[in-house]
């Protein structure tokens, strides 16, 4: 491969630095010194910064889209296994994954968004909760709804964070 070629895909296999590119606010010839130590690509740190330089033509402005969804709290959930569930109460879960779900009797609270959401979106807000430090312990999306699992404790600022990250989800932009 080449040095160009290798260069984009140290870049793809890193986000942060993939996004801080498409924006514009990347420091190339900081960027490329990281990546020939970082991805141990086989060139000059100033080759590398021409590469980078290059690849940003290629690529679309970043961009964000607001979405709409409504979200709202419950609380008092939990996680339990299939089986648990099943004996619990006869609500149905809020989310279920492989033998895991959200079961209405715990104590965490779910953040739920329905409406325009899909995994771009999901992923921006769960990316926000971490900055944040909000623990969460279970997320997912289908159909217009999306689920947060984060402590009782962290309900309200979660809610806050994933309603900011719905007005401005991140356009995805093939590269």
């Amino acid at each position: 491969m080449s040095l160009a070629a290798d260069t984009r895909a140290a870049v793809q296999a890193r986000p942060f630095v993939f996004d801080a590119l498409r924006a514009g606010l990347l420091n190339h010839s900081a960027a490329a010194a990281w990546l020939v130590e970082a991805a141990a690509l086989d060139g000059d740190p100033d080759a590398v910064a021409a590469a980078l330089r290059r690849f940003r033509e290629d690529l679309p402005a970043y961009a964000t889209a607001s979405r709409g969804a409504t979200v709202s709290m419950r609380s008092g959930v939990g996680l339990s296994t299939a089986d648990d569930a099943a004996e619990g109460d006869a609500a149905e879960p809020l989310l279920r994954v492989g033998d895991a779900a959200v079961v209405p009797e715990g104590d965490r609270t779910a953040i739920v968004a329905t409406g325009d959401v899909d995994a771009t979106a999901l992923a921006d807000a769960l990316r926000r909760l971490a900055v944040r430090d909000v623990d969460v312990a279970a997320a997912g999306v289908a159909g217009d709804a999306l689920v947060c699992v984060v402590g009782r404790r962290d309900g309200p600022d979660a809610v806050r964070v994933v309603e900011a990250s719905l007005d401005a989800v991140p356009a995805t932009e093939p590269a």
